[in-house]
């Protein structure tokens, strides 16, 4: 016969168990966080260019439900003589396009926590939106407080930027 302390026992093993299953099943997700862009280069026929200029700014943010956004530009950018957002241009407005990115949506981690693909919801681009991105195309590379991005584009052209964790 088992008595009432066992018993007790027992179900306070069972509950403290069933509690620490699933939070010791989750893994550690990689790139979670805001991170700041410190580099950014495209390789493209031989030749290397800076699309955001030589001090590029930007930040990516991955939240811890699964999704992202990210923004970039070259901080060169004159401001509109306008002073309104919609009246640029031609050439106000070819800047602009040339010199910014933003796009946001949802990622994936491996097993490991590690950066597995992305699907891209919006884009300031909008030849990107529902683009489906694996490691393939994408890759997401933690190295403590450091992550290098490299994206092969359809056309061949590679991307690398180098971003660092904000703090």
């Amino acid at each position: 016969m088992i008595g009432r302390e066992t018993m007790l026992v027992a179900g306070a093993v069972a509950m403290v168990l069933s509690i620490a299953a699933p939070v010791a099943a989750q893994t550690p997700n990689k790139v979670v966080g805001t991170w700041q862009m410190t580099a950014a280069s495209v390789e493209a026929n031989g030749t290397t260019s800076l699309p955001y200029g030589p001090e590029p700014q930007g930040k990516l943010v991955f939240t811890s439900d699964l999704h992202f956004v990210e923004f970039l530009h070259d901080p060169r950018i004159p401001r509109f003589k306008s002073n309104e957002r919609g009246g640029g241009t031609d050439e106000e407005n070819r800047a602009v396009m040339a010199g910014t990115l933003a796009l946001y949506g949802r990622y994936t981690v491996d097993a490991d926590g590690n950066f597995s693909g992305n699907t891209v919801e919006g884009s300031s681009f909008p030849n990107w939106i529902g683009d489906v991105r694996t490691t393939n195309e994408l890759r997401m590379v933690v190295d403590g407080n450091r992550m290098i991005e490299n994206f092969q584009r359809p056309g061949g052209a590679k991307v690398t930027i180098i971003w660092e964790r904000v703090r």
